[in-house]
């Protein structure tokens, strides 16, 4: 019985929610014949997506709009490491020479269970018929209510696309009991189909709950899309914080977000909104500029101290201007570009819009 060891996903999942930081390096020699994709992500620029997890959760009774930003470079970092995750596991699977269509048992090195693998041609999943699908359990985990799935891709080659489900618990018994219904899916196509060359749709359920005193930002739910065109990157969506309070009492906030950032020059900028998670609402004028970030602090900070002045509120709100501009190192400033370089990202901002924060809140993601 051959052994592998595929990712602990602990490092991925509890480790992003718990501001630690994870790398995730693709292992296995491969198989250049393999069916198997080897491309299923699209690469962020550093500038927008950033691992800040080494840094402490800042309180926001400082006001300042960089807070806030920064926290959405983490959140969009955190995406990011779920799309490559999913890579790893290709490149994981591929030491088994998946040319073909083929079952095997193995016992896996991260938790010492037994795993069994199964591809398929011609699978149907949300009333499509693709190309090839894979499908990885835990032997003893299949007569429960989730069959004990592990991992589900479903591909095409050509045009590369497909669609991938994970299920931390499943994979590592050992690491991730923490994060028992925690699942997350990728979406990935190079097809076009989204005026993109390519895309691809990062969504996270059920991450657990997390003592707010610790980590009041903490989130339970995200969906981002992102999608390259030339040397332009585009992202959008939102993440979902039910523990999050600014000044007041009210508590459960969305990061809903638009972003951009080039390829070719360490330069992004990005709008904010905090709208409620439980807020039904959709397109821009709602999300990014009704609840901006500059006017959700300033109906925050007036509710506390209805008589400061105005000169004493713009002061508490530094840098909460919309856009944020960014570099390689991280946020730079809120309102005004700092340079011509930004000119290209800021104006990509317009045509973007965040997801409804209340189907975040309640995203579900559910195995074939």
């Amino acid at each position: 019985m051959k052994k592998l060891s595929l990712i602990s996903f602990v490092v991925f999942l509890a480790g992003a929610m718990f501001f630690t930081s994870c790398e995730t390096d693709p292992i296995g020699t491969g198989n250049e014949n393999s069916i198997l994709p080897d491309r299923f992500s699209v690469d962020i620029p550093d500038a927008i997506s950033q691992d800040i997890s080494s840094k402490k959760s800042v309180a926001i009774d400082t006001m300042k709009g960089n807070n806030i930003y920064e926290h959405l470079t983490f959140f969009i970092h955190v995406g990011e490491e779920a799309a490559e995750i999913v890579e790893s596991i290709i490149w994981s699977i591929k030491v088994y020479d998946i040319d073909r269509i083929k079952t095997l048992t193995y016992e896996s090195d991260d938790d010492g269970r037994i795993k069994n693998l199964v591809v398929e041609a011609a699978p149907e999943f949300e009333d499509r018929l693709w190309d090839y699908g894979l499908t990885i359990t835990d032997a003893e985990s299949e007569g429960n209510d989730d069959g004990g799935k592990a991992i589900q891709i479903f591909w095409n080659e050509n045009p590369r696309e497909g669609i991938s489900l994970l299920k931390p618990y499943n994979i590592d018994r050992r690491s991730d009991g923490d994060i028992l219904d925690a699942m997350f899916r990728i979406d990935y196509s190079e097809a076009g189909e989204m005026g993109y060359d390519a895309h691809m749709i990062v969504s996270i359920t059920d991450l657990p709950s997390i003592d707010p005193l610790l980590e009041p930002f903490a989130m339970n739910a995200m969906k981002m899309f992102v999608g390259k065109k030339g040397d332009f990157v585009d992202v959008y969506g939102n993440s979902s914080h039910p523990n999050a309070k600014l000044l007041t009492a009210t508590t459960g906030y969305n990061w809903a977000f638009v972003a951009s950032g080039e390829d070719n020059r360490d330069v992004a900028a990005a709008e904010v909104g905090l709208p409620l998670s439980t807020l039904d609402a959709t397109g821009r004028t709602v999300l990014l500029e009704e609840y901006s970030i500059k006017n959700v602090f300033t109906g925050e900070v007036k509710a506390v101290w209805p008589n400061a002045s105005d000169d004493l509120i713009e002061a508490w709100l530094t840098n909460t201007e919309a856009p944020g501009f960014f570099d390689g190192n991280g946020f730079v400033q809120g309102g005004t570009a700092p340079g011509d370089e930004y000119n290209g990202v800021a104006g990509r901002l317009e045509g973007l819009s965040p997801y409804n924060p209340k189907t975040i809140a309640n995203l579900e993601i559910s195995f074939n």
